[in-house]
Parts: structure tokens; sequence; C-alpha cells
């Protein structure tokens, strides 16, 4: 299939490359000139294991293409991936300018029916907008998805190559088939792919980022109480962790969570919930302990010099948020 994606960030490139892999011809399409020259002359501009190896290959082999010029990205195709950045404003929401920037100028630009395929994570309710936002400005045909990603930064390759489940929230049988027919390669594992109205596909995504944040706040919480009482947390998460009701994995203590998603998500989540007129109490909680974990290194330190860090030179070993990414957020 001829396909676009709009957004050449993290995830607009993964998924730019990795549908290229799976034999798309796939034409990636940004705004930024410095990125999309770095792209045209191979260099990645994002650090993400394995990425550049595929990218080059698919360029090579003529399935993978970069340009500025949105018309002509969309000349050859009717598959529009939208991957722009949903970047927390100041209240908390998610600011959805760059979504409706670029849903309003594919309607200007498409000469046939569009299916949006919305990968960018938004606040429910955000595909129904888009599909009325659209529909005034086109005599074509729409067709709105909300698909969710759930790539780690680390192992975003694996994730979409290999994923635990597809979720893809749609309005009626055709996108169904067509998003069957796009993922069919990366069902032959006997992993799900679920369907579902475009509200719950977008719920799902908050979701999911909120409970494992909230995984990370508990223990974190409880790694300051086993200090207190004289616990080992290590042992304490080995045995809470084993519980296969409760897993192991984003159950260890540290700094608390960061990166592109947990942060800016929570923060939607608990928009969400304001906007519908309840308090998300777990929810705001969790971004609670986690902005006081942020300081418990520092306190640390101090506390081993006695307060006063006057003249000491620190240095710190690792600055991304976590290991397999250069992400500093």
């Amino acid at each position: 299939m001829n396909i676009s994606v709009v957004g050449t960030g993290y995830v607009g490139l993964v998924v730019g490359v990795c549908m290229a892999d799976l034999g798309h011809n796939v034409t990636c399409v940004d705004s930024d000139e410095q990125k999309i020259s770095a792209l045209l002359a191979g260099r990645v501009p994002i650090y993400e294991p394995g990425l550049d190896q595929l990218l080059e290959r698919n360029v090579r082999e003529g399935r993978l293409h970069f340009t500025r010029d949105l018309a002509a990205g969309l000349a050859h195709s009717r598959i529009v991936f939208l991957a722009v950045g949903t970047p927390s404003a100041a209240d908390g929401s998610a600011d959805l300018s760059g979504v409706f920037a670029v849903a309003g100028q594919v309607a200007s630009h498409a000469d046939g029916p569009v299916t949006f395929i919305i990968k960018s994570t938004v606040p429910v309710g955000t595909a129904d907008r888009v599909r009325a936002y659209v529909t005034e400005r086109m005599t074509h045909k729409v067709d709105v998805v909300s698909n969710p990603e759930f790539l780690k930064e680390g192992a975003a390759i694996d994730d979409f190559l290999r994923p635990d489940r597809i979720v893809c929230g749609v309005s009626n049988p055709e996108a169904q088939a067509l998003m069957e027919s796009l993922y069919a390669p990366l069902l032959r594992t006997g992993k799900p792919i679920l369907f579902m109205d475009n509200r719950s596909a977008e719920v799902t995504k908050y979701a999911a980022n909120a409970f494992l944040a909230t995984k990370i706040s508990f223990i974190n919480e409880l790694a300051q109480l086993c200090e207190r009482v004289g616990a080992d947390v290590d042992a304490v998460r080995r045995g809470a962790g084993s519980d296969s009701r409760i897993g192991p994995r984003f159950f260890f203590p540290g700094a608390g969570y960061g990166g592109s998603c947990f942060p800016k998500d929570v923060r939607a989540l608990i928009d969400t919930g304001k906007q519908a007129g309840m308090e998300m109490s777990v929810v705001r909680a969790v971004e609670e302990v986690n902005e006081r974990q942020k300081f418990v290194m520092a306190d640390k330190v101090l506390d081993f010099f006695g307060g006063n860090v006057a003249g000491k030179r620190i240095a710190l070993w690792g600055l991304s948020f976590k290991p397999e990414t250069d992400d500093m957020r």
C-alpha cells in the first residue's frame, strides 16, 4: 500500500521505517528542514537501536521516502498516519494544535478519499473532532482511525514488529478491514489486534501509561518506607513482583519516571477527568509522588555530606531518562 506518515519524530519515524520494512511504499513528511535534510542524507536524528540500519535498507530498496512537501507526500496515498507531537499545555492538557494543523492541510490537498490513522497520543474525543473538522473541508469520504502506539524507547523496533497487541478504534467495517490488511504480517504470532470504538482506543493509551506510571510511583514510595523501617526494597520488589497479578516490570525504585510519554500523559489524563467533572485521585497522587521522587537523590547527597556540598564536584553517570535512548526529558 501507499502510505504517508506526517511527523518524523520518535513515533512517526519508527512507524514509517517499520511500515516500509513490511513492504509498503512510505513517504514521511515533516516541516522541519534540518530533520528532513538529515534523513535524506541517511542520518537518523534520534538514537534508537537498529533504526539506522532499517532506514538505510528501505531507502536503498526504494520503499521509504522523505519530503517537506505535504502535497507531494500525499500525491499517491490515501492512508495518512498522523504522528505529530501533542505536548503538555500550561494547564496540563494535551496541545492538539499540531494535529489539527496537519488535518487541515491534508484536507486541503486531498483529491480523493482519505483514511486518517491517529498515532499521536490524544485525549478522548479527538478522533470525533478530527472527523468533523476534516469533513467540513472535504467533499471526499473521510475515515478516522485511532491507533495508539505502545513503543518503548530503546526497544521500539521490536515493539512495533512483535507487538503485545495492536489497538484500533474504528467506526465502520471498511476501516477495520484496512487495519487488518495493514498489520497482517504482525499478526502471524497470534498476538491480538483489538478493535473498539475511537473513544475507547484513545482512553486505552492513557490507561496503559498511567498504570505503568503508577507502578513506578508505588515502588518509589515503598522504597522510602523500607529505608525508614529497615527493610530491603529489592527483596520486597522481588517478593511482590513475583505475583503474576503484579509482575516485575516497571517495578524498580529510582529517580522517578521521565521521557516523552508518562509525564505528559499522566497530566493529560488528570485534565480529562477535570473536563469530565471528576477528580482522578489515584493518577494525581502518582504525579505528586513522582515530583517528590526527583528530589530524593539530591537529598541523599546532601545528607551524606552533612548538608554542605560547597566546593564538591558531583558526577552524573548517565543523563537520558533510561538506557538505550538519548531522550533527556
